[in-house]
């Protein structure tokens, strides 16, 4: 029997806000997870809902991943196959938002998934949920309050949300402190950092994470200025 899954993600406006947001009907009961970015884009908030829905499975679950998307869902039935071949390009140039892609790839490779588009707002419970789950992971990034009636429900203590650390702000809040979402491309930055460093990239965010605590809004603007200063004429 395949767990119900419905995937959303977009941004108001594109490119700007975006959210993501992720409704999991599992046999123990319901649960959502939503996040978001400061700037993004519909496709990428769209591919980053599938990605942290199927990061919530082990390896081998069995899965019908429902989006509205025709780019997500036809990306990986159709497209990544041939842009793998190709050596992730495209016609035209390198594949649009390949990281993502390739994640999206590896994790969908592990289980066993079921690709469904359905029609964005149509009345389907599941997705207009994960919509508006997505609206309240923009509010998120954007540090605005929370909705309530949009608020994540509370994931069961059994279901593996509550039990994994959260990739994003989710339903039951992770027990040992505030999990931050981080975009492709400085999650790239921040892996190659850590690698000139000779540590793992969870260990090199957060002593970087202290040093911004440390220092403070005005330590903070006081280095970019000095950066700034130092920085070659263009």
């Amino acid at each position: 029997m395949r767990t119900i899954v419905y995937a959303d993600g977009g941004c108001d406006p594109n490119p700007g806000p975006g959210g993501w947001g992720v409704v999991i009907q599992a046999p123990e009961g319901t649960v959502e997870l939503c996040g978001g970015e400061t700037q993004s884009t519909n496709n990428r908030m769209e591919l980053t809902a599938a990605i942290r829905a199927l990061e919530h499975f082990p390896e081998g679950a069995a899965i019908e991943m429902r989006c509205d998307s025709q780019y997500v869902v036809k990306s990986v039935t159709e497209w990544i196959r041939g842009w793998k071949l190709k050596g992730w390009r495209t016609t035209t140039g390198p594949v649009k938002n390949v990281e993502l892609m390739q994640r999206l790839d590896e994790l969908a490779a592990r289980r066993d998934v079921r690709w469904v588009w359905v029609k964005g707002h149509a009345g389907e419970a599941g997705n207009e949920r994960a919509d508006r789950l997505a609206a309240q992971g923009r509010r998120q990034a954007l540090g605005l309050p929370p909705r309530p009636d949009i608020a994540p429900a509370r994931a069961p203590a059994s279901t593996p949300a509550a039990a994994a650390p959260a990739t994003a702000a989710s339903a039951e809040p992770a027990p040992r402190g505030t999990s931050i979402p981080v975009d492709g491309a400085l999650g790239l930055r921040l892996s190659r950092a850590a690698k000139q460093a000779g540590t793992t990239p969870q260990a090199y965010a957060d002593e970087v994470l202290r040093l911004a605590l440390d220092l403070g809004p005005e330590g903070l603007a006081l280095l970019r200025d000095a950066k700034a200063r130092k920085a070659p004429a263009a």
